[in-house]
This record gives C-alpha cells, structure tokens and sequence, in this order.
C-alpha cells in the first residue's frame, strides 16, 4: 500500500540522491496524521461546542478530580500557556458558566478555578467524541501494533516532554 510519503520520499531520492532522506519516512507521516488528529479533534469538540483551548483547559480541570478545580498556575503548567492567556480563558470560560473562580483558602491572595456541573458535562461529552474519532483512526491497527506504536512514540517524545524549565 502507498501512501503520499512514498511518492515525496520517491520524488526526493530522484531529485536529490546526495541526501538521505530515510527520516521523511516517519516524520514526514508524524506531521501529516497530526493535521488529520487536528481535524479530528476539532470536529469532536465543535460537536459540544467548545474550541480546542477550552477542551484544554477544561480536561484539565476534569482530571483533577474531584472538586474539580487547580490553581491558574497549575492550569499553566498543563496547558502551556502563559498567564495573560490563561487569564483570558478562564474569564472567558467563567462567561460562558463552564468554570467559576473560588478564593484559595489556602493562601488569601489566590484564587482557584472550578468546573462548574456543565463544564464537566461539556468535558465528559467532549471526551467521548473525541475518542471515538481517535478509535477509528487507530481502527488499522491490531491491539498489539497500537502498543507497540505507543512504545515508539513515546521514546521520541520523552526526551522533550522531561526538559526541566
């Protein structure tokens, strides 16, 4: 079976025989199955209405557990955002009644961020979507193919998830 990556991989061995151009064979298909997670993704969440970000932002808070709720540095640390953004979305996610902002009896200055009962519905729904759509992504692959495509991936992304700062 061949796919676009073998005609470009072709095209460029033709074009360029000086370059070895073997690493295209895995990322070159990396990149393009992640524009189609990205598609998949998107068509998942607007079926809840919800734009990636608040997907983010509120599975976060899902998988927090019960309260349901983190500090907007802790919402920062899991998202990647930096605070004037974290900031803008949660005062956007408050307006749309899926999170509410509680003072942190902890420390009198902070606050933290909760999901509200529809938040976690829009959250669990979401999910559901978007797990179905990966399924039938991954449907080509025997269980044990996903484990060990799981495996793999998982040794080229460690080394850049484990950077400190």
């Amino acid at each position: 079976m061949e796919d676009e990556v073998d005609r470009l991989v072709a095209a460029w061995r033709r074009e360029r025989p000086d370059l070895d151009v073997e690493p295209l064979e895995v990322l070159s298909r990396v990149s393009r199955l992640a524009r189609h997670l990205d598609r998949a993704r998107r068509l998942a969440f607007s079926e809840h209405q919800l734009e990636p970000w608040e997907f983010d932002v509120l599975t976060s808070l899902r998988r927090a557990g019960a309260p349901y709720q983190l500090s907007p540095g802790q919402l920062l640390t899991q998202t990647l955002v930096t605070s004037g953004t974290m900031t803008n979305r949660i005062d956007r996610l408050t307006k749309k009644g899926l999170v509410e902002r509680l003072p942190d009896p902890s420390d009198r200055r902070g606050v933290l961020v909760r999901l509200t009962p529809e938040g976690r519905d829009r959250a669990d729904e979401a999910l559901a979507g978007l797990l179905a759509q990966e399924r039938a992504i991954l449907a080509q692959l025997s269980g044990p193919q996903r484990t060990e495509l799981a495996g793999l991936l998982r040794r080229l992304t460690a080394p850049f998830d484990n950077v400190p700062g």
